[in-house]
């Protein structure tokens, strides 16, 4: 047994939390979904771009990372849920909050950035 697991069965260490895979295939598809209509409704939805919608997920130990296309896109904290643009690849931007894994209806994902839809 590690020195961790100790710590960790004595209460002195708290075991870090495990995303739930349900909700980040959730996110990742309505993400994907909303990268896709901004494509048509700009009227550029041909092959090559519609490649660029794809979303994959990259799992870390703080951070898990969402990518669209081959670029980074937005990291959720694994801790709370919470999710954030990104200043570069694996650096989580503070100042891009976009809610949490349960509130990712509340934004629209098909631009550049998220932006939080109007009631």
């Amino acid at each position: 047994m590690t020195a961790n697991e100790v710590l960790q069965q004595m209460g002195l260490v708290k075991k870090p939390k495990k995303l739930s895979e349900e909700k980040l295939e959730r996110f990742a598809d309505l993400l994907e979904k909303d990268q896709l209509m901004d494509l048509i409704r700009r009227n550029v939805d041909c092959e090559a771009n519609r490649g660029g919608c794809k979303t994959s997920i990259i799992p870390g130990s703080k951070y898990t990372k969402v990518n669209v296309g081959r670029s980074g896109k937005y990291m959720i904290v694994n801790e709370t849920e919470e999710i954030y643009g990104i200043k570069g690849y694996g650096v989580i931007h503070k100042g891009q909050y976009y809610g949490t894994l349960d509130t990712i209806n509340n934004y629209y994902w098909g631009c550049h950035r998220a932006y939080k839809k109007g009631n």
